[in-house]
This record gives structure tokens, sequence and C-alpha cells, in this order.
């Protein structure tokens, strides 16, 4: 095979994953707000749970068949991820339940700035003049957004604050870990998904109900609430 061949090859895999993973983080979102919204399925921790169920299931299987090697991690570092991930799951999926679909991407586009300064802390990163106007691009959008959109009250906005930080929190994270252990992300996610999935559920129904004031064992579950779901997670992964 020529090197151009590998290369057009390589342009269509790349092209095609960009689109996949485009496609599927849209309909993990719109799946998830109209579950909250729709179908008023409010306890957003304890469907981050069931997420990571889904994920454990997954990732066990992949082991089996040896796509994914094993690691030992320290219980310590495990502990810090869990709980980054933990707080930036949650508090994402908190700010999807009480903000609009609009605000809750522009909050994301945040994540941008709020990385850079971590690296800029934690790694002594030095960036360009250009970036750092893009940077402050960003933030005056986001700020634009927060402003004149309407649908934005005091608890989403924290819930996105929350949300942001943690996120940006766990993925400097994920890089350290990867460097430190010399480990893949999907590696890396074998090994954390039991500990959040198991740390979700425990706590998942009494957040939600401190949240909500509403039992997730009282909610009127219906076929098209609990299918509908599982066979698009499945699908995805």
């Amino acid at each position: 095979m020529s090197s151009a061949s590998k290369g057009d090859r390589k342009a269509t895999l790349d092209a095609a994953s960009w689109l996949f993973n485009v496609v599927t983080s849209v309909g993990i979102i719109l799946v998830n707000k109209a579950l909250m919204a729709t179908y008023g399925f409010s306890f957003a921790t304890t469907l981050t749970g069931l997420h990571f169920v889904t994920t454990t299931l997954l990732t066990t299987i992949l082991k089996s068949l040896g796509y994914i090697q094993s690691a030992h991690l320290q219980s310590s570092d495990i502990i810090k991820f869990v709980l980054f991930a933990n707080f930036s799951i949650v508090g994402m999926n908190v700010s999807l339940m009480w903000n609009s679909v609009g605000f809750y991407q522009i909050a994301k586009l945040s994540m941008i700035p709020v990385s850079c300064f971590l690296e800029v802390v934690f790694d002594n990163v030095r960036y360009s003049r250009d970036t750092k106007l893009s940077i402050l691009l960003v933030l005056l959008g986001v700020a634009v957004c927060t402003v004149t959109d309407v649908s934005v009250n005091a608890k989403g906005f924290i819930a996105a604050v929350v949300g942001v930080w943690s996120t940006a929190l766990q993925q400097y994270y994920v890089h350290y870990l990867q460097r430190k252990y010399s480990i893949g992300s999907f590696n890396l996610l074998g090994q954390t998904a039991p500990a959040q999935a198991a740390s979700l559920l425990l706590v998942g129904p009494f957040l939600d109900y401190w949240l909500t004031s509403k039992r997730v064992d009282a909610y009127g579950y219906s076929l098209t609430s609990i299918v509908g779901p599982v066979i698009f997670f499945w699908w995805i992964l």
C-alpha cells in the first residue's frame, strides 16, 4: 500500500472518529435531557451511576477479551480521580437539568481557559499571545451568554461552575495518571469505572433526594424511559 493510500485511509478514519464522537456526545446530552425534562427522571447523580454501571460491564468484557490491559493504580490515586470525576459528571448533569441545553454547551467552553490556568499553575506552561487572545474571546462569549440568557438561574449557574472546574481538574488528573502509570485513557477508564459506579449509586439516591426532594424508588418507571436509554447507551459503547 502506497504512503498516499495510507494517508487517505488515516484521514478517513480520523474524520469518521471525529464525526462519531460528535454524534454520540450530542446524543447522550439529548437522551439525558429527555429523561430529565420529558420523563421527569430528575435524579442526575443516580443516572450518572447507571452510566458507569454500563461502562463497567463493557470494560470488564473487553478486559476478559484482552483488549484492556490490567494495571495496578494506588488507592489514593483512584480516590482522587473518582472524586474529581464524580463531581465533574454530577455537576454537568445537574447543570443540564437546571439550565437550557444552549447555556449548558456554552458553559462547557469555559473549561478551555480553566484547563489552561491549571497547566500554568501546576506545569509552568506558557502560552503565546495569540492563544491568550483566543482564551479571552472564549471568556467574553461565555460572559455575554450568561448575562443575556434569561433561563440562567443562581443554582444552575453554581452547578455549571462546579461542573466546569471539576471537569478541568479531572482532565488534568487523567493526563497526570497516564504519565505516571504509562497507560492509555481506555485502560484508565477500565480501572476507575467500577469505583465510580459504586460510589455514585451509593451516594446518588440521597444526593438526588436532597436536590429534588424526590425519591428515586418512587419514580413512575415506564418501558420507554428504561428500554430506550439502555439500547442507546449500549449502541454507542
